[in-house]
């Protein structure tokens, strides 16, 4: 699907549209309007895709969270006071469709990270491809794998939090929906809330549909002022589940101490 043809979607449309299903989901990236996502983080801290998994392709990725081999460590989040429900973080090697979605982003990314530090006045800068910043990161003793996926039942929600794991962080991150909300669950949704220096804080509830991806700011974005720019911080949650079973697919590029 042409990017003419999907500006000449209703954003009703563009929610219940694959693009092109028979490309490969890094194909489906690379046919994003990267132009438009740059405007959106500029101005929201976030952007949402149209969907990049088939209902196929959710299910299979879905079903990896049974087999105990292809994860790390699993945590519960009541025993941390991080909410209610559970995650898992997936292991090296990475399965192909969590490598496929984590190195088919990067490059686009990795330009408007750059920019944003830029400015922030931060000094870290972001080379090309993700294979390079992992190579960072490892050296600098962040060697575990950060992809995740999260399941949620009824009353399970998640506090707000960063996804900080040592030195060299990313300021992007992706969270695709990988159950049809209505039809599998009811309730929670994905909160985004950012604090600001300069004016009252604000919070978006995220509207997903199984599929899609919303691309958000890890820990903090630029915000233009009449002296140039601000930081802002950001943190993501998830509203209580009413009814159902929600996964999801946390896509982070900065690995773990």
């Amino acid at each position: 699907m042409t990017t003419e043809l999907l500006a000449s979607l209703g954003s009703d449309a563009l929610k219940n549209t694959l693009i092109n299903q028979s490309a490969t989901p890094s194909a489906r990236i690379s046919a994003l309007d990267w132009q438009k996502i740059e405007t959106d983080l500029n101005v929201n801290g976030y952007a949402i895709t149209p969907a990049l998994l088939s209902s196929d392709e959710c299910a299979a990725t879905v079903d990896l969270y049974g087999n105990e081999d292809r994860f790390r460590s699993r945590i519960v989040m009541e025993r941390y006071a991080f909410g209610r429900g559970e995650y898992k973080y997936f292991n090296y090697p990475l399965p192909d469709v969590v490598s496929e979605l984590r190195t088919g982003l990067y490059p686009h990314l990795s330009p408007i990270a750059n920019r944003w530090h830029a400015a922030m006045r931060m000094d870290e800068r972001f080379p090309a491809e993700h294979s390079e910043f992992a190579e960072i990161c490892h050296a600098a003793g962040q060697r575990r794998p950060t992809p995740l996926m999260l399941r949620y039942g009824p009353k399970d929600y998640c506090c707000l939090h960063q996804d900080l794991y040592g030195n060299h962080v990313f300021p992007f991150q992706a969270v695709f929906l990988l159950s049809e909300p209505g039809r599998d669950f009811v309730g929670g949704e994905l909160l985004l809330a950012e604090s600001d220096s300069k004016q009252a804080g604000r919070a978006e509830v995220i509207d997903l549909r199984q599929g899609q991806a919303v691309i958000f700011a890890v820990n903090s974005r630029p915000v233009r002022s009449t002296r140039g720019f601000y930081r802002v911080n950001m943190r993501h949650g998830v509203s209580q589940l009413h009814s159902g079973h929600r996964h999801t697919l946390g896509i982070i590029f900065h690995d773990a101490k």
